[in-house]
């Protein structure tokens, strides 16, 4: 099967006023139609910047790609000119935004902001493009639709906001979804809520999904291969499997570490990740987790580790070639 979409060596930078943030660094994955494909990590590793960079949505300047290559449906983005994003942005590739309570103008009813994208790309009346509206309400679960679309946006809670951001990304059966934190700032209920709606979607429309998250747990019961990015670099892939039960990266395990688990005892603390993640103004010529890493060895502090195995490591601990002598931290 061919890839739905497929990003190489991709590479982004924002210009500042304290120098040049490399926030995206070499980065390579696939996705196939229908696949659900989770992107994991802490704020500011560059998930989100991957995602925009994917939509063409990176502002310019600051922003600019300088490297890599986004192939979507075998066509290269970056070679279409604006005009023609416009055609896929909404289209054939649909976005759920991370901040549900600031997406929405708060200015224009619902009725409005939901049938302009099938206006616009479908070409519908207004009237069919209001029953179509009501249709993509029943799917993701507001209740009286008819009535909710002449609302206004502050009329709605922070799930049902989301709900409607969603029914606008579906509206015109994308082929690929990208759910930048979808259930950020949403309590547990309504997370789980939105995650099974998700799945719903995928199962029922046959749509490919990039879940964009800092929160392993979330992509448990959904996802089927995971991304885990740090420091603007995938450092570890796999299945859900995989990642759950024999990490290997270990920056992965203090994700997984950090996570409440139903056997926890009383009073049982997580387990943080201690430390900053890096400057991402600087080159990073060693592992960028380095400082933060209970493994660390001699050869880290030298040397970028080359992706190996299976599930691409990006890490000298497990790898075959590497002289395991052990970083010493306090003589360095």
């Amino acid at each position: 099967m061919e890839p739905l979409l497929q990003v190489s060596e991709l590479e982004v930078q924002f210009g500042t006023y304290a120098g040049i943030v490399k926030a995206v660094r070499g980065v390579d994955f696939k996705i196939f139609p229908g696949e659900v494909v989770a992107i994991v990590g802490e704020s500011g590793c560059g998930k989100s910047v991957t995602a925009q960079t994917i939509m063409r949505l990176i502002p310019s300047p600051p922003g600019k790609i300088t490297g890599g290559s986004v192939q979507f449906n075998g066509e290269e983005i970056f070679k279409k000119s604006e005009r023609q994003m416009r055609k896929i942005r909404g289209n054939t590739i649909g976005m759920i935004f991370q901040d549900p309570m600031t997406f929405l103008n708060p200015v224009l009813n619902i009725s409005t902001q939901v049938t302009e994208n099938l206006r616009v790309h479908k070409g519908m009346s207004i009237h069919q493009a209001r029953d179509r509206a009501v249709e993509l309400f029943n799917l993701v679960g507001i209740p009286e639709p008819k009535l909710r679309l002449k609302q206004y946006p502050h009329q709605f809670s922070g799930g049902m906001r989301q709900r409607v951001m969603i029914a606008m990304a579906i509206g015109c059966d994308p082929k690929l979804l990208i759910a930048d934190e979808p259930t950020t700032a949403l309590d547990v209920t309504i997370q789980a809520q939105i995650l099974e709606l998700l799945k719903e979607i995928k199962e029922r429309l046959d749509t490919a999904i990039i879940l964009i998250t800092h929160d392993l747990g979330v992509v448990a019961g959904l996802a089927e291969r995971v991304l885990v990015m740090y420091a603007g670099q995938i450092i570890e892939t796999g299945t859900i499997d995989e990642i759950f039960s024999t990490p290997a990266h270990p920056y992965t395990w203090g994700l997984l570490k950090s996570i409440p688990r139903l056997n926890m005892k009383k009073g049982q603390k997580l387990t943080p990740i201690w430390g900053q993640p890096p400057d991402l103004l600087s080159q990073l010529a060693t592992c960028p987790f380095l400082p933060r890493c209970d493994y660390a060895m001699e050869i880290c502090t030298r040397e970028m580790p080359e992706p190996f195995g299976r599930n691409l490591v990006k890490c000298w601990l497990k790898h075959p070639q590497a002289p395991h002598v052990q970083y010493n931290r306090e003589v360095s």
